[in-house]
């Protein structure tokens, strides 16, 4: 990854003396503020929605006449109106494909000739440093070249576009939309598929599409939901435990049960993101997936009864870490980027990671330690793929379908790979041979774990009932008891 970008990750800072911290108070969250983006590179990025939602960053936010000011709260209160939402869906409105722009994605001279001179509006989560510098410094100028302006929108919740995407198709923008992409996974897909927001149909007439593996469950399903050619595959993430070895041995991170341990032993050397922060969720569900022992009970849908065995075990086990955790558990971070910087100066001393591959170059910036080591404990990882989605009612689709075919390109996966330490979601055994050497030439980093290792046990992402079950378990169950 480049060493300096015009970007830096969005600080999430709950009060003048929390620094980016969850705190309990009357069993509420301290609000987080987030900055706006300037204008950079060939592209743009704004702030988080700031065409028509009425939130202010730091302050409060209303979704359906609800005003809060818990961070992310806007977005998860779409969860309460999805009744609405869909009873609305159902309704006998126009067809947004018949109204919408006539495009054949099979053909792509057509496709390339329809996006000359559209500003394309990717929504996307934008506090990953390394994904942020390729897509400034490769994927805007790539867009520029076929005639497409970058328009980055950074969200702090994926919930928050897919909500305005539902806004914009209740006040009838059917092929107007300003949400030309989305960065999504998990629930959010799978809400915006049960309402029939997402256009279709088209990942498999990508040229791009001969890279990847179609039948390869992590791309056929995202968080149990069948994709069915609903998004397109871009990247993939394993998670990983980081953790300083001047610090912990390997003993000490062979198991969640070891790692408790030392925990005990070191109090205050270790925490995890709050949930719903995405990593924070993923803290929780490896110990879920630890917890339960065999993944199979897991696997599939959603089943009430099944999580309902284990809840009561992993919130007992998850409140006995608790006083050991940093501050005694009684603060919790709100973001992957404030438990980052929490190890950065020497706080705290592990912490699991959804973005392994990007510890290389923060041990090279010297922002982590170089006795910085990567382990997977014995029940596995939690490996998942990162999609993008577009809108039914998107406003530049032809821009949209170029992004995700230039998303797939192997010269795009290797960048990403090379500069960020991100994962190729393409198949490299249907990559030419230079492609191949491309990838192997990649020099990898002590700190990082080899991808064979990374990948030899991973388990498959929980479907999306058990995420949300999860997060809010957590809530009323840990931070809140």
């Amino acid at each position: 990854m480049p060493t300096a970008h015009a970007i830096t990750a969005p600080a999430r800072i709950t009060s003048s003396s929390t620094n980016g911290r969850i705190q309990r108070r009357r069993g509420t969250l301290l609000p987080a503020s987030r900055p706006t983006w300037g204008e950079v590179g060939s592209g743009t990025w704004q702030s988080s929605l700031d065409r028509g939602t009425r939130a202010a960053p730091g302050g409060p936010c209303e979704l359906n006449g609800v005003r809060t000011t818990v961070p992310r709260t806007c977005a998860r209160l779409l969860v309460g109106s999805w009744a609405v939402v869909l009873a609305l869906a159902g309704c006998g409105g126009p067809d947004p494909a018949a109204t919408g722009p006539e495009l054949d994605p099979t053909d792509w001279p057509a496709v390339l000739a329809a996006a000359q001179g559209q500003r394309l509006d990717w929504y996307m989560y934008t506090g990953d440093d390394a994904i942020n510098g390729v897509v400034q410094d490769y994927v805007a100028p790539r867009l520029a070249e076929l005639g497409v302006t970058l328009n980055v929108v950074s969200v702090a919740a994926t919930a928050d576009a897919v909500n305005k995407v539902l806004a914009e198709r209740q006040a009838g923008l059917t092929g107007s939309g300003t949400v030309d992409a989305i960065w999504i996974n998990g629930p959010n897909f799978a809400t915006g598929k049960q309402a029939d927001l997402w256009y279709c149909g088209y990942p498999q007439a990508l040229p791009n599409a001969q890279f990847v593996d179609a039948d390869d469950p992590a791309v056929a399903a995202d968080f149990g939901v069948p994709v069915e050619g609903c998004e397109a595959a871009w990247q993939r993430a394993n998670s990983a435990l980081v953790y300083d070895s001047a610090e912990l041995a390997e003993a000490d991170v062979a198991s969640l049960t070891a790692l408790t341990d030392w925990a005990q032993a070191n109090p205050g050397r270790f925490t995890y993101p709050a949930p719903p922060d995405f990593t924070g969720s993923l803290a929780v569900r490896t110990f879920l997936y630890d917890t339960v022992q065999d993944p199979e009970l897991l696997a599939g849908g959603f089943d009430e009864a099944t999580f309902a065995e284990y809840a009561d075990p992993l919130w007992a086990r998850l409140n006995a870490l608790e006083p050991d955790l940093w501050r005694a558990g009684q603060t919790y971070p709100t973001s992957q980027e404030a438990v980052e910087q929490l190890y950065a100066t020497g706080e705290i001393s592990a912490f699991f990671s959804y973005g392994p591959g990007t510890v290389a170059q923060k041990v090279t910036d010297g922002v982590f330690p170089a006795t910085t080591r990567e382990a997977v404990p014995s029940i596995g990882n939690i490996g998942n793929v990162s999609f993008l989605a577009i809108p039914r009612d998107a406003r530049d689709r032809a821009a949209a379908l170029v992004l995700a075919n230039l998303l797939q390109d192997p010269a795009t996966q290797l960048r990403f790979y090379a500069d960020g330490g991100i994962y190729p979601v393409i198949d490299l055994a249907r990559t030419p041979a230079d492609v191949q050497q491309g990838f192997a030439a990649v020099p990898l980093s002590p700190s990082v774990l080899p991808l064979a290792e990374l990948t030899a046990n991973v388990q498959p992402e929980l479907d999306a009932g058990y995420v949300s079950a999860v997060d809010d378990g957590w809530t009323a169950s840990v931070l809140q008891k």
